[in-house]
């Protein structure tokens, strides 16, 4: 499995800005109805199954409203779960707890979902050279996360934004060329001349004549997009190894398998990301009960 890290800054500024807009002045049920002393125990229960993605998140949600909660993940991020299974707990002001739930929840929730639909589609190009990718169909401020879920998932990453690397689609091709197609191995030399030595040079292509005056300008990757079935073995074949072969659109859970086996390198799915629904996990919360905290 890829790395499973995720950086400390841009998790703490996304959570920042979520307590900021969900509890910009604090939790006034809470704060009027639960007794400043009362402590809390909290599980996070699977109520389905799936693959974790998120549990560092959901602590650190926990953590940055009040940092003497105690926070045990049971699973580690990418395992697999049945419903059922308890994930985490939490120990803590009953006050901070409740603050913190619905931050922390909704994350791990979207996450797992990414995840766990990540690994559906992996395991189904397994037997095949083509890794199931990305794209950037992220919800806007959460890519970081939605990424590492991927990763999570058994999945990789594409290019992290348009700063990263090179990828002229449709659109800009009709741009540089005005259609004339003729002009599209001279253009395309001529701008991967600019780029440093490092930096990836991936084109999309629609259509088969596209490929060799791509390919012609020595590109890195050709992504070959909603191409038939017939069309994507035929375009394979045609690049023989020339650049490395993507296959993108029309891409679901029924057509995954029959697209790697085509023998494309790396299958980019927005579906991953854009559309996903939460998976079912809950936080089922019991408030501990003492004389002086004044409850019961």
């Amino acid at each position: 499995m890829t790395s499973l890290t995720l950086p400390a800054a841009p998790v703490r500024d996304i959570l920042e800005r979520a307590f900021a807009e969900d509890a910009p002045s604090g939790d006034i049920t809470s704060q009027l109805l639960i007794p400043a002393e009362a402590r809390a125990t909290a599980v996070l229960n699977a109520r389905v199954p799936g693959v974790f993605s998120g549990g560092t998140v959901f602590r650190d949600a926990m953590l940055i409203i009040d940092p003497d909660t105690e926070v045990e993940l049971l699973l580690a991020d990418g395992e697999a779960f049945d419903a059922g299974a308890h994930l985490a707990r939490v120990s803590g002001r009953a006050r901070s707890v409740l603050l913190a739930e619905r931050v922390g929840l909704n994350l791990a929730q979207r996450m797992s979902a990414i995840a766990t639909k990540t690994a559906e589609f992996v395991k189904l190009v397994d037997g095949t050279k083509a890794r199931i990718t990305d794209t950037r169909k992220t919800t806007p401020g959460l890519r970081v996360l939605e990424r590492y879920a991927v990763r999570c998932g058994g999945g990789a990453n594409h290019r992290y934004s348009l700063s990263d690397a090179v990828l002229a689609k449709d659109n800009h091709l009709a741009v540089m060329t005005g259609g004339d197609s003729a002009k599209l191995t001279a253009l395309l030399k001529a701008a991967k001349a600019q780029l440093g030595h490092t930096t990836h040079f991936e084109v999309e292509v629609d259509r088969a004549e596209q490929i060799e005056p791509v390919l012609a300008a020595g590109v890195d990757t050709i992504m070959l997009d909603n191409f038939s079935l017939e069309e994507l073995r035929a375009g394979v074949k045609q690049v023989a190894g020339r650049a490395v072969v993507e296959a993108s659109g029309n891409v679901n859970i029924k057509t995954v398998a029959e697209i790697a086996a085509a023998g494309v390198d790396v299958i980019s799915i927005g579906g991953l990301t854009h559309s996903v629904i939460a998976l079912d996990l809950g936080l089922d919360v019991t408030l501990d009960v003492t004389p002086s905290s004044g409850l019961g």
